[in-house]
């Protein structure tokens, strides 16, 4: 008997075994598991090749630029060179008299110029920006006006009265200069002085001087 039951305990595992191997829904998800994985695969290793050329497309790039120009970027040297381009330091908000004790008359201190309200670091040019530099007579204050007229005597000032229209665009040519720099970069503003709309525009110093009268 106990013979029989065994025998008879086989037969099922075994017609079991059976109908499993043929079940055909076994065997469509091993294949469906078997193409998921390929599929899984083949994306892997078409985002790895993506990532390689794009890699070695950078490589390239850079290396031809300074083979040719012996530069990296292939000559440019605006602003996006600049570190503080995109780790900006927090804005500062000066006042007239805070902002000219960074006229470049100090070593030890930075050397800052205001444009339309906008105060620029130029402590890179420091030869230019210091006290007897070729423009230094735009550090520590807005000098605004003298961008545009030349005038380094009476127009030193932040005061636009009177300008024409393509002297403001002047202006903000010059702006947009410090603001695009390879070397300087915006630290803050400025608060000026208001001006009295009663007070005399600031005379241009290249107007020729009347003669003296005859005695």
């Amino acid at each position: 008997m106990d013979q029989q039951k065994a025998a008879k305990q086989r037969h099922t595992k075994n017609r079991i075994d059976n109908d499993q191997h043929n079940d055909p829904r076994a065997d469509g998800a091993s294949r469906h598991s078997s193409k998921q994985s390929r599929t899984a695969a083949n994306t892997s290793s078409w985002k790895q090749s993506v990532l390689q050329g794009l890699c070695l497309s950078v490589l390239f790039f850079f290396l031809a630029s300074y083979l040719v120009t012996d530069t990296w970027l292939w000559g440019y040297k605006g602003k996006y060179t600049n570190l503080r381009h995109w780790f900006p330091p927090k804005e500062v908000v000066f006042t007239q008299t805070e902002l000219l004790k960074y006229d470049g008359s100090d070593p030890s201190k930075k050397i800052y110029l205001a444009i339309k309200g906008e105060v620029f670091d130029v402590t890179a040019g420091r030869p230019y920006y210091s006290k007897g530099g070729g423009y230094g007579f735009f550090s520590g204050k807005d000098a605004s006006r003298a961008y545009t007229t030349g005038c380094f005597q009476t127009h030193l000032t932040h005061d636009l009265r009177g300008l024409t229209k393509q002297q403001l665009a002047d202006i903000d040519g010059w702006a947009n200069f410090y603001r695009n720099h390879q070397k300087y970069f915006k630290v803050g503003t400025v608060i000026l002085d208001p001006i009295d709309p009663a007070s005399p525009i600031p005379e241009d110093c290249h107007q020729p001087v009347a003669p003296k009268p005859s005695s």
